[in-house]
């Protein structure tokens, strides 16, 4: 991306930075549709439930820069603003976050940057999600540009909650009365609560599963015991 700085000095430069972001959401969905796949194969199921992507705006990257006392420039932009590019993926269980984030580890071409565990140690506001900084090679026709992705793995609760504290911040605009900020903490807690439940349900499913096949071959054998039908 320096290399983008340096030689972009107009108008263009923008574009051309945008580009570089749109084409890394592009490369690094298209890898983990890949991985989800190649999961449902061998294992006969798929962690990820959908994936979400998505670019900021020049006005956001603009708004975020003045936030933090930043000159609006593309130096700026690259080094100070981490989630331009962004790609969400929603779990049904916590599980597979942990499973995902080795999997996305594992890739050789993906760097990761760095990592930040909001489920272990959640924000104060009671926000959970596992965050990856990603460096990706984005191939042009005469130039390697590595261009950052930030991925969100969480589960759908987490992700419900996340929606509506995005929600709520932008309204308020961070000053949220406290009665609120209380509410959606309270929330957080019953979303965890929900995420355990969920997953020990899930485990006992599972667990039934691998013990019926041998149950009901045990009733098959009785069924075609020929003594049976002689009592």
């Amino acid at each position: 991306m320096q290399s983008i700085i340096k030689e972009y000095n107009n108008i263009d430069s923008w574009r051309t930075a945008m580009f570089l972001y749109q084409s890394a959401v592009k490369e690094v969905q298209t890898k983990l549709e890949i991985l989800n796949d190649e999961f449902q194969y061998v294992h006969k199921y798929n962690p990820i439930e959908h994936i979400k992507s998505r670019v900021k705006t020049a006005e956001s990257i603009a708004k975020k820069l003045k936030r933090h006392g930043k000159e609006v420039t593309i130096e700026n932009m690259v080094r100070y603003v981490k989630d331009i590019a962004g790609v969400r993926l929603i779990c049904s269980y916590t599980t597979d976050i942990y499973r995902l984030a080795e999997m996305i580890g594992n890739q050789g071409d993906l760097k990761v940057l760095s990592v930040k565990d909001y489920i272990k140690n959640p924000k104060p506001s009671g926000y959970k999600s596992y965050h990856m900084l990603v460096s990706v090679p984005i191939y042009l026709s005469d130039s390697v540009v590595d261009t950052k992705v930030e991925i969100q793995i969480r589960t759908i609760a987490m992700d419900f909650w996340a929606s509506l504290e995005h929600k709520m911040h932008y309204k308020f605009e961070g000053q949220a009365p406290e009665y609120i900020s209380d509410e959606l903490r309270k929330c957080a807690e019953i979303v965890a609560t929900l995420d355990e439940r969920m997953l020990s349900l899930n485990e006992a499913i599972l667990a039934f599963q691998t013990e019926e096949p041998e149950e009901a071959s045990n009733e098959i054998l009785l069924e075609d015991n020929p003594l049976i039908h002689l009592r």
